[in-house]
């Protein structure tokens, strides 16, 4: 086949960044973030993040076009944080929940292995034994 794989849509040219932003000039208090190389799941997980903060009295996101995997997000605050702070405030708040979203399913998986492989040992002496 001739389609690039999957994963070479996600990685960078060499000399493009990965988010640029400008200020929205007509409105106050607002950003246009382009996320390059991202699509709907992080464009998603952003603007609903987001709309939990106080200070954000506007955010959402659109894909310029289907074919490029390109998002833009506009956030607008109410002038006690800019757009930029909100932003890395929020990826900071979205790294924090899932690592303790990894921690717990972590130790999750980790119980039920050792209850399956106890339940195993079990079921191999009842067998062994005749029980």
């Amino acid at each position: 086949m001739n389609a690039p794989d999957r994963f070479e849509l996600f990685i960078l040219d060499d000399n493009e960044k990965k988010v640029e932003w400008k200020d929205e000039t007509r409105v106050p208090n607002t950003a246009v973030f382009t996320f390059n190389k991202e699509d709907h799941t992080l464009g998603n997980l952003l603007s609903q993040r987001l709309h939990k903060y106080p200070y954000i009295q506007f955010s959402a996101y659109k894909v310029p076009h289907p074919l490029f995997a390109t998002f833009e997000l506009r956030v607008t605050t109410d002038g006690s944080i800019s757009p930029k702070d909100a932003i890395i405030k929020c990826c900071r708040d979205i790294v924090q929940d899932l690592e303790t979203l990894s921690r717990s399913f972590t130790t999750e998986w980790l119980g039920k292995r050792i209850v399956s492989e106890g339940e195993q040992e079990r079921m191999a002496r009842e067998r062994d034994h005749g029980y």
